[in-house]
């Protein structure tokens, strides 16, 4: 019995060691959404340095074979054998899939409110309002009753409304809980948002949305959200729902990075790996929304992460152009040759999890 035990062990062994070295290298983890790191180069500086081993062990890791597999066996074990609280830095409360957002990153939120300050000053002097709300990530309400760590959000929030006393700060926590957000996901639900559109529109001076305003429509497609991949837990996926409107369905969409017009919600990402890039066709760099059937001649330009995505269609029904930048994607010193806010509101709505990680923003 043990000569059979041990053939079988040599012969899992001998199998994982060809295939990790016959196998083509992996680019993409689509469970994870991230690039895989690949076979360093070999170098007599990378190896004197430490540097090729340490960069060989990461590639090595991210193409194991059978990696997935293994991930959620240990994060199975983890959980149900060992009781761990989260896997790989996804924990699992009141039905939610969430990441621990911890500790604030005060150097992080100053590099955004700089990168803030320098817009202000170079391209938005001449706006008719300036206005800046937060997006609170879920830990924000999952953290204290699941027992995790919780960065100091409130320091947070009053460090962005204390560095940007040229815009109306707008606090949008109470009008949001831990089910306004997908279950297996980090963005928030567009069928949740209308309080939170409503507090919006308040603020800017444009007409509240109502419910009778919209038709909620239900994609078929099941939505597996990102947490799914990374805590590598067999999660329950969730659904998009699309609140849709005459309104939204007759407006245009601009993507001016191909120059090309597409509708608010695109049927064209219906097959994306990540289904929450309907809204607004996903990652761009600079769109604009046109909306031919508003009242008035009123703009609004939107700096934005992806939870604008499904907010800024709940706020077209008072402007005839919305023009949405990510400066994820749009360098700040561009921005001159693509905006002219003079007379024309403006938002900042940023996440607390960009704002602690802004490393991108710029």
């Amino acid at each position: 019995m043990k000569k059979v035990t041990f053939g079988i062990l040599l012969a899992l062994w001998a199998a994982l060691t060809l295939g990790a070295w016959l196998l083509p290298p992996r680019t993409l983890s689509e469970a994870e959404r991230r690039p895989l790191a690949q076979m360093p180069e070999v170098t007599a500086k990378g190896l004197l340095s430490g540097r090729f081993m340490e960069d060989f062990e990461k590639y090595s890791l991210d193409q194991f074979p059978l990696r997935q597999s293994f991930r959620g066996i240990k994060a199975r074990v983890s959980r149900k054998l060992f009781r761990q609280k989260d896997m790989n830095g996804i924990y699992l409360w009141s039905g939610h899939a969430a990441k621990q957002e911890y500790p604030l990153n005060k150097t992080s939120a100053d590099h955004a409110l700089g990168l803030f300050e320098t817009i202000y000053e170079n391209h938005l002097q001449g706006a008719a309002g300036i206005y800046a709300a937060v997006v609170p990530d879920k830990n924000y309400y999952l953290a204290e009753p699941s027992g995790h760590l919780r960065m100091d959000y409130e320091v947070l929030f009053e460090k962005v409304e204390a560095g940007m006393p040229w815009a109306q700060f707008v606090d949008l926590t109470d009008t949001l809980t831990a089910d306004s957000y997908y279950r297996t996901d980090a963005h928030w639900r567009q069928e949740a948002l209308l309080p939170t559109a409503r507090r919006l529109c308040a603020t800017l001076g444009i007409p509240e949305p109502r419910e009778e305003d919209f038709t909620p429509a239900v994609l078929d497609r099941p939505f597996y959200g990102v947490y799914c991949g990374q805590a590598a837990l067999p999660l329950k996926p969730d659904t998009i729902t699309l609140l849709e409107s005459e309104t939204l369905s007759a407006c245009a969409v601009c993507d001016h990075e191909t120059g090309k017009t597409m509708p608010v919600y695109d049927p064209a990402k219906l097959a994306s790996r990540d289904l929450y890039d309907v809204y607004l066709s996903g990652a761009k760099s600079l769109l604009t929304i046109e909306n031919p059937g508003a009242s008035t001649d009123r703009e609004l330009i939107v700096f934005r992460d992806s939870f604008g995505s499904s907010m800024v269609p709940l706020l077209v029904q008072g402007y005839r152009r919305i023009t949405l930048v990510d400066i994820r994607y749009l360098k700040t010193s561009l921005l001159g040759d693509y905006l002219d806010a003079d007379g024309r509101d403006v938002l900042f709505l940023y996440s607390t999890t960009v704002l602690n990680q802004s490393a991108a923003l710029g």
